[in-house]
């Protein structure tokens, strides 16, 4: 332990205990690379804490460190500044990294002094593990960069990335300010500093429920996401954020608001029916018990109930 490790991963989590050991496991089987594991606890309740005693007790490599509940932005502040590798990779409790992430993610930011941080493609996986759809991103650093800092189009998933340690610092790392959409600030921020790639593979899959904060309070977050254009435009002008930020008016804490019930169990049913996978029927289900009114589900009911009946077979519409 007292040699600095290559890479630190940084977790928080949350009441997460229902998939918290396979995110653990499939950090913690990652091979060929020298890696600590930093987990913030931010105030479970719900049996994760054991969890994390359990693994920590068994892997060295895993450290625990617990506080006051304060919510992700702030879980990760403490856990990156706790890193001692000189990459960090994000990883989400309810998310898994597939063998060879760490090992391939590390290869491409050895292999370009230039790069600030690199990702990889990333699938979309339901509660049950059901695939959904993959994200892909360009191979060449250069169009994914340009893709970043003028498209505004970043990483798939906030975990699947990896990035030096030394630049984060430099950026003045994540922001209290964003108690939502703080991957996507920092990742502008530090777009200044170096450029971005893809690993050209999934090496990343990451979880959507309607009780995942993707899920249930996208709205929530659009305050945030339209801060994060104005200060990226103003630097992008060469103008100081500072008047931006003195003026900013956001929430920092949960939303009491949610987004529309039932419509997370709509986008996975719609994404299973579009791979002809007949649990779609089941959700579509929750999407209407969650929120009558969803025209939407209304329309894809019944063609889910015929791929259900005829058991998800391709030529079943």
């Amino acid at each position: 332990m007292n040699q600095d490790p290559e890479i630190s991963v940084v977790m928080s989590t949350y009441n997460g205990a229902r998939y918290l050991q396979q995110g653990l496991d499939s950090v913690l089987s990652q091979r060929d690379v020298d890696f600590e594991m930093i987990v913030v606890d931010d105030g479970s309740t719900d049996g994760s804490s054991r969890i994390l005693a359990a693994v920590a007790a068994k892997d060295r490599r895993l450290h625990v460190v617990t506080q006051a509940n304060a919510g992700l932005t702030r879980a990760l502040i403490l856990g990156c500044a706790l890193a001692r590798g000189r990459y960090i990779a994000r990883q989400d409790g309810d998310d898994l990294s597939v063998p060879g992430r760490l090992r391939k993610q590390r290869e491409l930011l050895d292999s370009d002094p230039s790069l600030a941080m690199v990702s990889s493609w990333a699938e979309v996986i339901g509660p049950e593990d059901e695939p959904l759809l993959v994200h892909q991103r360009p191979a060449d650093a250069h169009a994914a960069t340009e893709l970043l800092v003028h498209g505004r189009v970043g990483p798939p998933g906030h975990g699947s990335v990896m990035f030096r340690r030394d630049v984060y610092e430099r950026t003045g790392g994540y922001r209290e300010l964003f108690y939502y959409a703080q991957d996507g600030d920092l990742w502008l921020r530090m777009a200044q500093l170096g450029g971005i790639a893809y690993v050209p593979e999934v090496l990343y899959r990451y979880r959507v429920s309607s009780e995942s904060i993707s899920g249930r309070l996208h709205s929530a977050k659009l305050p945030y996401a339209e801060l994060i254009t104005r200060l990226h435009e103003a630097r992008l002008r060469g103008e100081s954020e500072a008047p931006i930020l003195a003026a900013a008016d956001l929430t920092r804490t949960p939303a009491t608001t949610r987004d529309s019930a039932g419509a997370t169990d709509y986008f996975i049913a719609r994404a299973l029916f579009g791979r002809r996978d007949a649990r779609a029927f089941g959700y579509v289900r929750r999407a209407l018990f969650a929120d009558w009114r969803n025209l939407r589900a209304w329309l894809l009911l019944g063609p889910a109930a015929v791929l259900d009946v005829l058991g998800g077979r391709k030529d079943s519409i």
